[in-house]
């Protein structure tokens, strides 16, 4: 299939730097980062191809991610990035490093792993309908503690955040509920395709030779902290922090705490920045 011209949403100055974001989601989910890191980059967080503005006919595979993330590099004339993924998002990146080595200067891996596993419980439909009310009245009446207490903490978002403060239900309304609306049933699909696969790149990311910062939730049902553990110990150049008490959104959960050890990596790391 060939390549979208992706939506994307361009921000600050400096050296480039690709956002991409997970399943569901869009380039927005990461305003987490760039509004913090654009300052110093300029900030490229596409929406996905099926995900967001990225619209597009038919199915598709993984495969077509990677066409299409390099057609957008192509397409602005990026010679050398340093690539941000959460989730979805870090597993195309690193797969980028793999495609393409020389243009990638670095990688910061938040909430992914080169082998994912989870361990969620079953889900049951006192889940789901807590989950839907919840959802609903937070998009209404963002981070509101009422809503919280009497019904988002006995619903889904109990496995996605541990830390069940105002600011992580705000980032939960302002950008997940829409990227969940925005994300097409051929997306799913070939997400879930890759997964049945078998999905493992643990044997080829020694080949990965640019600096790279990976970052866990250590209560993360969706990529375990210990699948993010091991894809670290795979790479050659890793810095590995996992975060106690918070899940597979941390970075909403305790994004001052993120966004400090990113910058104190970056500061150690100043090639992944240079032209």
């Amino acid at each position: 299939m060939p390549d979208i011209s992706l939506h994307v949403d361009i921000q600050g100055q400096g050296f480039p730097l690709l956002g991409l974001h997970g399943h569901p989601g869009f380039g927005r989910n990461l305003s987490v980062f760039a509004d913090h890191l654009s300052t110093r980059f300029q900030i490229f967080a596409p929406d996905l191809r099926g995900y967001g503005r990225s619209r597009c006919q038919g199915k598709f595979t993984m495969q077509d991610h990677l066409d299409d993330l390099e057609a957008l590099l192509d397409r602005f004339q990026i010679e050398k990035c340093l690539v941000l993924g959460w989730s979805l998002g870090g597993i195309l990146a690193m797969e980028l490093a793999l495609r393409l080595p020389q243009r990638i200067s670095g990688l910061i891996l938040i909430a992914t792993a080169a082998r994912p596993w989870g361990n969620h419980p079953p889900i049951t439909w006192q889940d789901n309908l807590y989950t839907g009310i919840a959802g609903l009245i937070n998009y209404v009446k963002p981070g509101w503690q009422w809503n919280i207490d009497t019904f988002a903490k006995r619903s889904l978002f109990r496995y996605l955040i541990q830390q069940h403060t105002p600011t992580a239900y705000n980032y939960i309304a302002q950008t997940a509920v829409p990227a969940y609306l925005q994300t097409s049933a051929a997306a799913t699909n070939a997400l879930y395709t890759a997964i049945k696969a078998g999905y493992n790149r643990i044997p080829d990311i020694w080949q990965i030779v640019c600096p790279c910062l990976v970052l866990a939730g250590a209560e993360d049902r969706h990529i375990t902290a210990a699948s993010s553990l091991e894809t670290a110990q795979n790479l050659k150049y890793s810095q590995w922090y996992c975060y106690p008490h918070t899940a597979h959104l941390f970075p909403w959960e305790i994004s001052q705490q993120v966004l400090a050890d990113i910058d104190a990596w970056l500061e150690n790391h100043p090639q992944v920045s240079q032209f």
